[in-house]
């Protein structure tokens, strides 16, 4: 991965960005959500990001109702305009993972791509309280990124991914699968499944 997590996605646009990494992987990642998530409702998406994924999404999933969120104002600027023209998208909320308040009041499944890792560990404490607030009993908060489990040999790319992470940010770097299903426990969600991914990505999926 870049050091930075987007480029300009058009030649003389500055809103709307691109993830490279989301060509990758979003198909994967659509064929495992169709079995996690439910027939209708609302999806949050918790750090949209750039709004690639929520646009791909939103058109394979049509009939769910989608709730994009990011809280640094250029991201959300990118997903409405990625977003734009497809009704079953609302537009994008500020939400902070890490605050102790949403400005949402339920959902019937959130999903987080790619934040875990990049982000403060009171962020993803922050995202299983929330997640373990608005989500009815037997909902899915579902994750996906790279981990490190201590019963696995963690890749020599993820390794090295984790080092640059740091450097950048000491806050920042691959969590423990253990860890994460602890705090995740300790705010009242249930460990469901871990699903391999390609390019050594995992999808956690913990329900209310």
């Amino acid at each position: 991965m870049s050091d930075t997590p987007w480029i300009v996605a058009e030649e003389g646009s500055a809103v709307r960005k691109h993830a490279p990494a989301t060509l990758r992987n979003r198909d994967a990642i659509a064929d495992e959500l169709a079995t996690l998530l439910p027939r209708h409702g609302t999806v949050l998406e918790i750090a949209s990001g750039s709004g690639e994924h929520c646009a791909f999404l939103a058109q394979r999933f049509a009939q769910l109702h989608w709730q994009p969120s990011d809280p640094d104002p250029g991201a959300r600027a990118s997903i409405a305009s990625w977003c734009a023209g497809l009704d079953n998208v609302a537009p994008p909320l500020a939400i902070d993972a890490g605050a102790c308040g949403w400005p949402v009041g339920a959902a019937d499944a959130i999903l987080c791509v790619n934040m875990v890792h990049i982000s403060p560990w009171a962020a993803t404490l922050g995202l299983l309280a929330g997640s373990a607030r608005l989500l009815p009993a037997g909902a899915p908060l579902i994750l996906y990124g790279p981990y490190r489990r201590a019963d696995v040999p963690t890749a020599a790319s993820n390794l090295a991914f984790d080092q640059s992470l740091r450097a950048r940010d000491p806050r920042w770097g691959l969590r423990e699968v253990a860890d994460v299903t602890e705090a995740a426990r300790d705010s009242g969600l249930t460990f469901d499944r871990l699903i391999e991914m390609p390019a050594n990505n995992l999808i956690l999926v913990y329900r209310r």
